[in-house]
């Protein structure tokens, strides 16, 4: 038996003595009175909810199959990210660099994880146009994360070589020293286009103002509502809330990625259908349709 099936056993020997005691325990402390309780697989009262899920997770399997097939499906076109390819052909035009921040966040962040996959379609692109992707990280655990989601969209373009880990860099894991440093690169390399994609805080209006008086062209995106606004008056095109996650789907076109796109939508229309049929009910004075959905 080698080391790793040996701490195996132990630490499960470990977590069953630890419940054993905590149930000896939990026993001594009980009052003498008999509890009866009542074991079913299933909670019957809730079978809305089941029915709800199982509609959700059907619809989702159904359009992932579809998309594996190769058949089309529909995705609202959004101009923010139209606009990155029109960004990178400007910037080769221009003979300079594509700056990308991914927001401040570490990667329990799903925010920062939308912004990786975003980040390796965005290096795919760049590396047919052969001009430096820039991409200053402010925590330590993105980096890696980063490195490789370029790397691969290098690898993708058939351009590995092309790909310069060095300007995957870290700066700060200060908020402000980060912005700080992040505007010094706008301002000193000039880069033609800047895409904010991931989770900002205060020093959203910092970048993006610092960006616009370099006349760069800046697409920025976050679900963080109270830095849209700073958004949406300094950059030339914004991801708004969910557009954020809908993009990595959007550019990959990855069969799974627009299965569960298609899926949560169409949970959504039914969510808002069934608003509107609830509400017209229950002015009518019918009551059976919202009881539907009362959760026990």
């Amino acid at each position: 038996m080698d080391n790793r099936k040996i701490s195996l056993v132990i630490l499960i020997s470990a977590i069953w003595l630890t419940l054993c005691s905590q149930i000896l325990l939990a026993q001594e402390a009980a009052p003498l009175t008999e509890t009866k309780f009542d074991y079913h697989w299933f909670d019957t009262k809730r079978w809305n909810i089941f029915i709800t899920l199982a509609i959700v997770f059907s619809a989702i399997l159904w359009f992932i199959s579809r998309a594996k097939k190769g058949k089309s499906l529909f995705i609202r076109r959004i101009a923010g990210l139209d606009a990155i390819e029109e960004a990178v052909g400007r910037a080769t035009e221009m003979g300079k660099s594509v700056l990308y921040i991914p927001g401040i966040h570490d990667m329990n962040d799903i925010q920062t994880v939308a912004s990786m996959i975003i980040l390796g379609n965005v290096a795919k692109t760049i590396a047919r146009y052969d001009i430096p992707l820039i991409v200053p990280i402010r925590q330590p655990f993105v980096v890696p994360v980063a490195e490789e989601a370029v790397r691969q969209g290098y690898l993708s373009a058939g351009r590995p070589d092309a790909f310069v880990k060095d300007n995957i860099r870290f700066i700060s894991d200060e908020q402000f020293a980060y912005a700080a440093a992040v505007n010094g690169i706008m301002l000193r390399e000039r880069p033609a286009a800047n895409l904010l994609l991931g989770s900002f805080y205060a020093e959203s209006l910092l970048l993006a103002e610092t960006g616009a008086s370099t006349g760069a062209i800046q697409v920025a995106g976050t679900a963080n509502i109270h830095q849209l606004p700073f958004f949406v008056v300094a950059c030339d095109y914004t991801l708004i809330g969910e557009e954020l996650f809908v993009a990595s789907a959007y550019l990959s076109r990855e069969p799974k990625l627009l299965g569960s796109l298609k899926g949560s939508d169409l949970a959504k229309a039914l969510i808002v259908l069934a608003i509107i049929i609830g509400t017209i009910l229950e002015t009518m004075g019918v009551k059976w349709f919202t009881k539907l959905f009362v959760v026990q």
